[in-house]
């Protein structure tokens, strides 16, 4: 496939070029804070900067009627609302992480919510030290898989990809959840699913759990 990447020069960047180029897909259009690149049109664009470059990124899929994957998190009601409306035109895939690991657990606590909803909650998350947002996107994620909020501890220390912790109990027994990040390689490779499953879905808008239930 031929993509654009939206926050080449960051993290996430690095890894989704390196995996991407290996997978055989070409990098047809690089956009940062610098600016941007064109060597050809994009049939997906793949974007996993931060909220102020999501303008852009629908601006790209528009113009070349490009399905999107879109990992961004700390996005406004306002912007959600953009990028759903994007969906009508081309296939969008949203997810706060796109570690298969983690989904496969948000997977879990949905399908238990209602035997857990009487349980006392709380979450812990820990992050590298240039994370912006807190909680992270994953902690509300994980929360929107119980179905309530709860109070969640952010922790923002040296380079740490991201683990979470959910923590629930009752007068009598702790539950304890937790899944670690080991390396961003584990969220490219989601991302490459996502984006494998996007370049050949109908238009709509889609999370990364349903690229995992409809993986043949």
């Amino acid at each position: 496939m031929k993509y654009a990447l939206v926050g080449y020069t960051g993290r996430m960047g690095a890894e989704i070029t390196s995996l991407f180029g290996a997978s055989g897909h070409e990098l047809v259009m690089t956009v940062d804070e610098n600016g941007g690149a064109s060597r050809g049109v994009p049939q997906i664009v793949l974007d996993f900067s931060r909220p102020s470059a999501l303008e852009s990124t629908l601006r790209i899929c528009r113009e070349h009627t490009a399905a999107l994957v879109l990992g961004t998190t700390g996005l406004s009601s306002e912007d959600m609302s953009a990028v759903r409306e994007m969906s009508r035109l081309v296939p969008v895939v949203y997810s706060a992480n796109y570690g298969v690991g983690i989904n496969i657990l948000m997977m879990m606590l949905s399908d238990y919510s209602e035997i857990l909803s009487d349980w006392e909650m709380e979450m812990e998350e820990m992050h590298h030290n240039k994370k912006i947002d807190a909680p992270s996107g994953t902690a509300l994620a994980l929360m929107d898989a119980l179905g309530r909020k709860c109070p969640a501890h952010s922790v923002r220390l040296g380079n740490l990809p991201g683990d979470h912790t959910v923590y629930l109990a009752n007068s009598d027994e702790l539950l304890t959840f937790t899944h670690r990040t080991i390396n961003r390689s584990a969220l490219s490779r989601g991302a490459l699913l996502a984006a494998e499953f996007a370049i050949s879905a109908g238009k709509g808008y889609y999370n990364f759990q349903d690229v995992l239930r409809k993986r043949k």
